[in-house]
């Protein structure tokens, strides 16, 4: 691992960028795509190296790096590209008849010095994303990527070093020490991805400086499977969706809402899933390519400790269960009888342990939804639109999707990100570059006055005033 930088580095590398800024806030459309272009071909041409790095942090499957990592960091880029002119563009705002003679518009921004801390599940797309917006909205930036992808921060760290000089961009590796450090200096912005726990740290290190955040975060994310639904198509998609990156997914859905009329044969197909997915020849889990591992020891304790707590409370497993410390090996795991007592069903798994439920009544089902905090995302399998519209309706959620998994982090046309303890602001696409841009409201007057409302208050000023109030 990167050795940890010394304060003074840190001070001096935010306080080059401070005095960059300004310049960085004058580029346009053209140089700023130029830069995220850089990266585009940086990436394009070293995919192999982030394969690697990423089978060495905790055995990324190659293909879940091309799907989970570059797919939607090539397409933020794509879009990114083709409107930010567009974005960057001053918005015509309407004038009310009492203000006639004054033009209103909109303009954006750059906040100015933006921190990004990027976290280790998806350690390459959740720190070179954020930073394409950034870059787009015309600041400077310091990335923190996580020591717990040791090489992937560093493969990160080469990779600005080669693309930016430091006062544009900068990447400190280390521990928590360095993020500490990082949290002290006076951002404008500051963009992290990473648990609600660690968000609140970020949030009151913020509000020393009265910084704006961007908290993308998680929680426990229910999918409900009702008796409407496509049973095999569910258990297909939520066995991927569970499984992704070994469960290592803010998004992924953390436990199952099943109607009991079709338990039995959801549970079936899920099982069915699973094998055709991870051992199709009869192999152990444990030897499939496809499979990530647990990204070290203390998070393959705590997953393992949640199954061991729900074993001595009472559930059941019913599917899998086998794990091996040495590996930091959990197979996909199916828990039965789980009460809301359980660890499992208190703390984000974050690990390939599946909680299933059964539910009679819908309203049941949304009672246990809605007694957890706002969750990231929430997952509906259901054929019946008046079903969908119900839950929607009595429900809140960052986004939602209904007859599928995962797949609103791939469309840069919808707001991806929480609510309350899930998450604060929203990325993707135009709503990554408001994030790291503040929303200037300007007016200017072409003609006329105001003078006719102002002191001294006579009767012939109060009704113009009083006419004003009534038609503005």
């Amino acid at each position: 691992m990167t050795a940890v930088q010394p304060k003074t580095d840190i001070q001096t590398t935010f306080d080059l960028q401070r005095r960059h800024a300004p310049h960085m806030a004058l580029t346009t459309a053209n140089q700023r795509i130029e830069r995220i272009r850089r990266i585009q071909g940086w990436v394009s041409s070293h995919e192999a190296d982030i394969q690697r790095v990423m089978f060495d942090d905790f055995r990324k499957p190659s293909a879940e790096v091309m799907l989970g990592e570059l797919m939607a960091l090539y397409a933020e880029i794509k879009y990114t590209v083709a409107h930010l002119k567009r974005w960057m563009k001053p918005r015509s705002l309407p004038t009310p008849l009492a203000l006639t003679g004054t033009k209103s518009y909109l303009v954006h921004e750059p906040k100015g010095n933006v921190l990004i801390i990027s976290p280790w599940n998806y350690p390459f797309v959740l720190a070179i994303r954020p930073l394409v917006s950034a870059i787009a909205a015309g600041n400077v930036a310091i990335l923190k990527p996580s020591e717990m992808a040791p090489n992937t921060a560093g493969l990160i760290s080469r990779m600005i070093t080669e693309l930016f000089p430091t006062e544009e961009v900068a990447v400190f590796e280390g521990d928590a020490e360095v993020s500490k450090a990082l949290l002290e200096l006076p951002f404008n912005h500051i963009f992290f991805t990473g648990s609600p726990a660690v968000g609140r740290v970020v949030m009151t290190a913020a509000a020393k400086h009265l910084a704006s955040v961007t908290l993308e975060l998680g929680g426990k994310s229910p999918a409900l499977v009702d008796e409407s639904a496509n049973v095999k198509q569910a258990a297909q998609q939520l066995a991927w969706g569970k499984c992704l990156n070994n469960g290592q997914t803010c998004i992924a859905p953390d436990y199952l809402l099943v109607h009991a009329s079709i338990k039995e044969p959801f549970m079936q197909a899920l099982r069915g899933s699973l094998t055709a997915m991870y051992s199709p020849d009869g192999q152990p889990v444990a030897v499939s390519d496809s499979y990530a591992r647990i990204v070290n020891n203390r998070h393959f304790t705590r997953i393992r400790g949640l199954l061991d707590d729900a074993q001595a409370k009472g559930a059941t497993i019913t599917l899998g269960g086998q794990t091996d410390a040495s590996q930091n090996f959990i197979e996909p795991t199916v828990l039965e009888g789980v009460t809301g007592d359980m660890q499992v069903m208190q703390d984000e798994i974050f690990g390939p342990i599946l909680p299933v439920l059964t539910y009679t009544n819908l309203d049941d089902a949304l009672r246990i939804i809605n007694q957890h905090e706002k969750p990231l995302a929430l997952y509906i399998h259901s054929r019946n639109r008046k079903t969908t519209q119900y839950v929607l309706d009595r429900t809140s959620a960052g986004d939602t999707v209904i007859n599928d998994t995962l797949v609103q982090f791939g469309n840069v046309e919808l707001p991806f990100g929480g609510v309350n303890n899930s998450g604060i602001g929203k990325s993707n696409g135009y709503f990554s570059f408001q994030e790291f841009t503040n929303q200037r409201g300007v007016m200017q007057r072409d003609f006329g006055t105001m003078k006719f409302i102002y002191p001294p208050y006579t009767d012939r000023v109060k009704k113009l005033i009083n006419f004003l109030v009534k038609h503005v």
